[in-house]
């Protein structure tokens, strides 16, 4: 059975008179650190000479270090670098730092679930993993609410590692709306399965091919671009609200009935069976290690196909049709970014 802690299940005491640091000051960092503070914790933020978030961190009246300074000087590390670029952070500027008693923290298990990092005794180790991007874990909790989130202890040298951890998630706002017990491998292997299969690879392809078949059929780019992708925000708003039930009593007898009888025959055997084999690359290892030697490589592969997605024609019908919506607030993203 599941188990859920809410604020009357965490102390934010514990974390009273201790330091903590916030390594990076991106999606995730900017809102830890800002929620951590508003919550009267003493946080400070971790960052490179050359970052471009340290006016950011500034400006928002955070203290601003070194991530050597910050891991020497605080009791509580969080790590909230990209996955790819924490295993030399942490070898170069917190490991040195990293004394019994202290304790380390991330927001997604990748490099302790695969050894890429692998922490000294007497330190513990945990994650709180908030499951919505940081602008809205800070959204939420400036309107007095919180994110689901996800809680795991990975080393417990000090015996009260989860309470810790718990504390940090009442302090983000999490314990508000609920936190959820994992552990590292069930947090790491489910998220990179859910980008994969589901959220960001499963739906590209099914949005992509939908939309190659109604133009290789003969109907206008545009219109397709509208019912494969434009389209989709409006079901998974729904699914968001109330689940499948909700979307499909919101949608109309048609749309419900297209679900039931058309679905299976999309996703079917086959799908099941790819997405067998792709959770067994996570839990064997293969993925991360052919994540990890990419780009240890120079991300040659990765950097020509994001080029190439970049111009497939769904991408530029839409950057047409979105410049007509502007209530949408539509964002031009180049491959080196937004």
């Amino acid at each position: 059975m599941a188990e859920l802690f809410y604020d009357a299940d965490a102390d934010l005491g514990r974390l009273r008179g201790r330091r903590i640091a916030i390594i990076g000051y991106g999606s995730q960092g900017h809102a830890h650190a800002l929620n951590l503070r508003e919550s009267g914790l003493d946080v400070r933020v971790g960052l490179h000479a050359r970052s471009r978030s340290r006016e950011k961190a500034e400006a928002a009246g955070l203290p601003v270090r070194s991530v050597a300074d910050a891991a020497a000087e605080a009791d509580v590390v969080m790590l909230l670098v990209p996955d790819t670029a924490q295993p030399e952070v942490y070898r170069c500027e917190i490991a040195p730092h990293l004394a019994p008693g202290k304790t380390l923290m991330f927001a997604h298990g990748f490099n302790i679930r695969y050894g890429q990092i692998e922490p000294p005794d007497g330190v513990d180790v945990s994650m709180v993993a908030p499951k919505a991007p940081g602008h809205r874990v800070r959204e939420v909790f400036r309107e007095g609410g919180g994110v689901p989130a996800l809680v795991a202890v990975h080393a417990d040298a000090s015996g009260h590692a989860l309470e810790d951890a718990l504390a940090y998630a009442r302090g983000i706002g999490s314990t508000r709306a609920g936190v959820l017990k994992t552990t590292f491998t069930e947090e790491t292997e489910t998220d990179l399965f859910g980008e994969q299969a589901v959220l960001c690879g499963g739906i590209s392809a099914l949005v992509k091919a939908g939309f190659e078949t109604l133009v290789a059929a003969g109907y206008q780019p545009e219109v397709a671009y509208f019912e494969c992708l434009h389209e989709l925000k409006l079901i998974v708003d729904l699914m968001y609200q109330g689940g499948l039930g909700y979307m499909r009593y919101s949608v109309s007898d048609t749309a419900e009935y297209g679900d039931y009888t058309a679905g299976d025959r999309v996703i079917g055997e086959s799908a099941r069976q790819a997405m067998a084999a792709l959770l067994q690359d996570i839990r064997d290892g293969s993925f991360a290690e052919r994540w990890i030697l990419e780009n240890r490589t120079g991300r040659d592969e990765f950097t020509r196909r994001r080029a190439l997605e970049m111009e497939h024609p769904i991408e530029t019908v839409g950057r047409k049709l979105r410049r007509m919506m502007p209530f949408l607030e539509p964002r031009e993203v180049a491959p080196g970014g937004v």
